[in-house]
């Protein structure tokens, strides 16, 4: 279903703001913090899980200064609706990661199906170690038993956009953190 820019506009006038953008710019700084102690010397490969990832990961390359590669790869349970269902893969990584270092980077940890699967992939292709990092921490007892190494904010359990997230398929670029007003 596609909505109209008439009803995408009424969802965004009615959301409510959880988290500023100061508030995701301070959380980037604490995970960059966090991530260059944990890997700088590594020379990890970093994966943005698209389309979610792309905004979070941008914003937090520009904090980590040691050698690093990128790419991107593309598992999805939602694609642009509200619930997720099977796990689809529409691009797996380029880059050759076999022994290596990997940070994968992710917009939000849910359920954490999704992230689960990326990294169990990685791990039996072959990398060294897997790292993940998920900018929000969705707060509800639904998740399965893996955990990122990395989180940035915690945010209540409503539907979440903005920052890299959509509202079917809209706003990922809102600077914030917006809940869908009755979501």
């Amino acid at each position: 279903m596609t909505i109209t820019y008439e009803q995408a506009v009424s969802v965004h006038e009615q959301a409510d703001l959880l988290i500023t953008s100061q508030q995701i710019a301070d959380s980037i700084e604490t995970l960059a913090n966090e991530i260059t102690d944990a890997m700088a010397e590594e020379m990890p490969l970093v994966l943005c899980v698209l389309n979610g990832g792309m905004i979070p990961m941008a914003q937090l390359l520009l904090k980590l200064q040691f050698p690093l590669e990128t790419d991107y790869l593309h598992a999805t349970r939602y694609g642009n609706k509200t619930v997720g269902t099977n796990l689809s893969w529409l691009a797996r990584p380029s880059i050759e990661f076999k022994n290596r270092t990997v940070l994968v980077v992710d917009d939000i940890y849910d359920e954490g199906h999704t992230l689960a699967a990326i990294c169990e992939y990685l791990e039996e292709a072959g990398a060294k170690k897997v790292y993940a990092a998920a900018l929000l921490n969705k707060l509800h007892n639904r998740k399965v038993a893996y955990r990122p190494d990395f989180i940035g904010l915690d945010v209540e359990d409503r539907f979440v956009y903005g920052f890299g997230m959509d509202y079917q398929g809209y706003f990922r670029n809102a600077e914030g953190i917006y809940a869908v007003k009755g979501m």
